[in-house]
């Protein structure tokens, strides 16, 4: 055995896993790099509806470019499995929040194994939101300037969760 410390996992959740998720993942990448913790996480992302293999979506893409992020990997399927694979299961919003409570309720069966914290990524940045101030609205069909707003969410939320997680 190496010894070395077991990764602390993140899983990104929204709910086509091209938008939101993929930019979360992306920020975090990116602030862990530069915090030099990298190695110490295992970072990704998933929907609770997406099309396995889809790119992440190109105004996405273009944002985290414009703050010198890359946005690389395929959609995948939020699977029952990562409750327990992961760590921290942060959501992009309460509907995909609410789907992910029910998929790990006892109604499926006992989950071997749960580990996951299951919280919104707008909560870890701000304890007191409620309501609407829980989500991260999805921009797709939206221009520029709303994935500008989405992604500065996005960075808030990320760098408070980092600093949980990495002190």
């Amino acid at each position: 055995m190496s010894g070395a410390p077991e990764r602390v996992g993140v899983l990104f959740v929204c709910y086509a896993n091209m938008c939101r998720s993929p930019l979360a993942e992306g920020v975090m990448r990116a602030l862990a790099t530069t915090r030099g913790v990298i190695d110490r996480l295992h970072i990704d992302s998933a929907g609770t509806d997406a099309i396995e293999g889809c790119a992440p979506h190109p105004n996405s893409c273009e944002i985290a470019a414009a703050h010198g992020i890359a946005l690389t990997g395929e959609g995948r399927q939020l699977r029952r499995h990562d409750l327990s694979s992961f760590d921290h299961v942060v959501v992009m919003d309460r509907r995909n929040y609410d789907k992910i409570a029910r998929l790990s309720g006892s109604a499926f069966g006992e989950l071997e194994g749960f580990r996951a914290r299951l919280r919104t990524l707008r909560s870890i940045a701000n304890p007191k939101a409620r309501g609407a101030a829980l989500d991260i609205p999805d921009p797709i069909g939206s221009g520029p300037a709303r994935y500008a707003e989405i992604y500065e969410l996005i960075a808030e939320g990320c760098t408070a969760l980092l600093d949980e997680i990495a002190g």
